[in-house]
């Protein structure tokens, strides 16, 4: 059952003639969620909120990527040590649970991140807001829906090196 943040999301998401994809199983993690979509790891959008300080800050990146910490502090322009916040945290600021941040309907003033990985791909697939969906879309329109900065603070791991955020 969807809670209303997440209605609300998937209601935006088809008024933008996009169709948002509910799955049985959850989808929490890059790789179970590209099982669901039927997609590479690289393809599915991660969302990650991280701590730069205490800033809160969203990066978007490809499943097959790992942020670092040096270039994220650079793009944002912030100091201070970059940390994965515990889920109370993540809901707090997201309005999101763990698993499901979806890029859009972000509060007012969270930074959005557009890691350059994400490029790569005809298409991509962020969350729609649950820990058990998706929603595929280009790299041109998720910038435009989530009014997210481009940037380049991820690198790309290799298949067995990947560790999920």
């Amino acid at each position: 059952m969807m809670d209303l943040r997440a209605k609300q999301v998937q209601a935006y998401l088809s008024r933008q003639g996009l169709v948002p994809q509910n799955f049985t199983v959850p989808t929490p993690t890059s790789s179970a969620a590209a099982a669901a979509v039927g997609c590479s790891v690289g393809e599915i959008a991660k969302s990650i909120l991280l701590l730069v300080g205490k800033q809160p800050v969203i990066v978007l990146t490809s499943g097959d990527t790992k942020v670092k910490s040096g270039r994220l502090k650079q793009a944002a322009g912030l100091t201070g040590k970059v940390k994965l916040p515990d889920a109370d945290e993540v809901e707090r600021y997201t309005g999101f649970a763990p698993g499901g941040v979806s890029p859009f309907l972000l509060p007012e003033g969270l930074p959005v991140f557009l890691d350059q990985s994400l490029q790569r791909f005809e298409l991509i697939y962020p969350a729609a807001a649950t820990d058990s969906s998706a929603v595929a879309l280009s790299f041109s329109l998720l910038e435009e829906l989530s009014g997210g900065k481009i940037v380049d603070v991820c690198d790309i791991q290799e298949l067995t090196d990947i560790q999920e955020e």
